[in-house]
């Protein structure tokens, strides 16, 4: 079992408080294992400690969805514990009847801890946000990052090293059951290609009621295509009505709003630099995990390597803490412009430095930024090309660093090395 430890250093200081903890991520991103690497700890704390944990999700617990059954029974563990501390971890408790008012009553006994998990953005936008305002915490996960796929691949191929396994990661993906296969391909495929079924059925088609799902399917396959690349709705129904599906910009809207929701995808909007203002159009959308867009598509991984790379850095500005949107200045695009507290970096990603028309392009991006921020390269290429207040990474390096990237850290001084 990997150690979730970024997610863990976020639990800790909530531990044995009326906070509740709401872990939230896409379906199989490891919210469950979490749980019980927190079970773990509590136990090494204390090994006679109270836990009481139910997956709402498994059939064999169907009866704790009817409206107040699992209240009544978690409420009755807590008057036999007394004044003895009780922590409840209520796994995907999204389908439980009327759960927000199941949930605020008993985070209001003096005894209980709570921690519920969810694969729903929204599971915080209804009663359950009213209830409990300043009294929960929200923590999102995502499937490994590449320093925890390295964790779980490297006992496997250890014989390969940290560009061999990164390579592997573009392809596979951070699901972490797949370790439980040994990243088998053939296994490994198959088991996406159920997961995928899986999110669009539970987490999109029954949560939303959506009745067409082959439409919905093609759409989210245009948009797994096209990750990494600006579009608009509109282009989506324009290449829809060529396949003979006629559908609205609204329709079209909607179901990237619940793909959203179910953290299949994410959306990144982009900002204008000089106006410093959000751009209302031609956003871009990355897809939670490589591997399930790898088996949902089935490119070509040569041709796809950028739009990979690119998806890989977003979800891990994510995992760091940044906020991240698409900068556009008024003749060049920047890949990535990340925001934490006081701190602004910006990005560019690409696959190689080969050729000169690309070296312009990419350096060119951040060029044209005259500010202090710090600007990051990030490339396959080995060579550090640093230049000046440009710091140039191999991108396998700076996914396992602390990422701290300052004009006063960097390598080279000066004009750029041809």
């Amino acid at each position: 079992m990997v150690n979730r430890e970024l997610y863990l250093r976020k639990v800790r200081p909530f531990i044995g408080t009326d906070v509740v903890k709401v872990i939230t991520g896409m379906r199989r991103s490891g919210k469950s294992v979490l749980l019980e690497l927190i079970q773990e700890e509590l136990r090494e704390r204390n090994p006679e400690v109270r836990i009481f944990s139910v997956n709402l999700d498994d059939d064999e617990n169907k009866r704790f969805l009817a409206k107040g059954v699992l209240y009544e029974y978690v409420n009755k563990l807590l008057q036999e514990a007394g004044n003895e501390m009780v922590y409840l971890f209520l796994d995907e408790i999204h389908d439980v009847e009327e759960w927000e008012t199941a949930v605020n009553s008993l985070r209001m006994r003096k005894n209980a801890d709570i921690y519920i998990t969810g694969s729903n953005s929204k599971l915080l936008s209804g009663e359950l946000a009213t209830y409990l305002t300043g009294r929960y915490v929200e923590i999102k996960m995502t499937p490994f990052s590449f320093a925890e796929f390295i964790e779980a691949a490297k006992p496997i191929f250890p014989e390969e090293d940290r560009s061999q396994l990164f390579n592997r990661y573009l392809v596979t993906g951070g699901i972490p059951f797949l370790a439980k296969v040994r990243y088998d391909e053939e296994a490994s495929r198959a088991y996406l290609h159920d997961l995928y079924g899986a999110i669009l059925l539970k987490d999109v088609v029954r949560r939303k009621q959506i009745r067409d799902v082959d439409l919905l399917d093609r759409v989210v396959r245009f948009v797994m295509t096209e990750c990494g690349h600006t579009f608009s709705a509109r282009r989506i129904v324009n290449f829809l009505k060529g396949e003979r599906r006629e559908t609205s910009v609204e329709t079209v809207l909607n179901y990237l709003t619940a793909c959203e929701e179910a953290f299949l995808i994410a959306r990144v909007p982009r900002q204008d630099l000089v106006g410093k203002r959000i751009l209302a159009v031609d956003e871009k959308y990355y897809v939670t995990d490589t591997g399930l867009r790898n088996t949902v598509v089935r490119g070509n991984f040569r041709r796809d390597v950028d739009q990979l790379l690119e998806n890989v850095v977003y979800f891990e500005f994510l995992r760091r803490g940044y906020d991240v949107t698409i900068g556009r200045t008024r003749e060049k695009e920047v890949d990535f412009v990340c925001d934490r507290g006081n701190e602004r970096l910006y990005v560019q990603v690409a696959f190689t430095l080969g050729s000169e028309d690309t070296r312009e392009r990419e350096y060119g991006a951040l060029e044209q930024i005259k500010t202090t921020d710090a600007k990051l390269l990030l490339t396959m290429d080995r060579l550090d090309m640093s230049d000046g207040t440009i710091r140039h990474c191999y991108i396998p390096d700076y996914l396992v660093s602390n990422g701290v990237v300052s004009p006063s850290n960097l390598s080279v001084q000066g004009e750029r090395k041809q």
